[in-house]
């Protein structure tokens, strides 16, 4: 009887093995010697145009062996600090990540990048962060850390350049209000006709440095540029 038992029971046991080889095959298992990390602040303001924010950006990158990437994964969980992000600001990744990866000399086809967004917002929008995120991406992969003093605000294109943003003002006097000594911001936008961030940043005791590529900030915000 015992026989007939496990004879008969064969089958299911070749099942599960089966489906556990199929599993193991379909699914990358990440190790933690592969994974790298970084955090990055960003400036942000509220609806009301008047209020400024510092929120911090976790980015993780795992290594694909299926080389199927760059993956990019939005931890949007407001219960455990996360921020829902709009499509914009997820547009502004997606550049970012275009960009770290030029920078870092690849492809980005063997990462999976993973960005959670922690602010007291629920809902963060625009695509001012993006330049940070693409410094934190790079940061991560080449191992290096970021600066806890310096803060850059910018939108980043596919091929690194930092494009204006808005509200710059708000930022600087939140970044002082918040300890940072150095805000990074988009050439051309320290001094122009209705303008002139120099003033206030003296006032606020705060230096703010003008930057136009991605590799430019990256030397200023990250210890990759000591």
């Amino acid at each position: 009887m015992a026989y007939r038992r496990e004879t008969r029971n064969l089958p299911h046991f070749i099942l599960l093995l089966s489906t556990i080889i199929f599993l193991t095959q379909a699914l990358p298992v990440f190790s933690a010697d592969s994974r790298h990390f970084a955090t990055v602040p960003a400036l942000g303001v509220l609806a009301d145009g008047q209020t400024g924010i510092v929120h911090y950006i976790v980015l993780q990158i795992d290594n694909d062996p299926r080389r199927g990437g760059p993956t990019i994964q939005f931890n949007e969980i407001h219960l455990s600090g996360g921020s829902i992000v709009s499509e914009d600001w997820k547009d502004g990744v997606k550049q970012a990540v275009v960009a770290a990866t030029k920078a870092a000399g690849g492809d980005g086809r063997d990462w999976v990048i993973t960005i959670k967004n922690r602010s007291y917002s629920a809902l963060t929008e625009g695509t001012s962060a993006s330049s940070a995120v693409a410094v934190g991406i790079l940061a991560a992969w080449r191992g290096d850390s970021i600066k806890s003093d310096v803060a850059l605000t910018g939108k980043i294109m596919p091929d690194g350049q930092i494009e204006p943003v808005g509200a710059l003002l708000v930022k600087i006097e939140t970044a002082a209000r918040a300890q940072f000594k150095t805000v990074l911001v988009p050439r051309g936008q320290l001094d122009q006709a209705d303008w002139d961030l120099s003033h206030p940043a003296a006032r606020w005791n705060i230096k703010v440095i003008e930057v136009a590529t991605l590799e430019e900030a990256y030397q200023l915000m990250t210890t990759g540029g000591r």
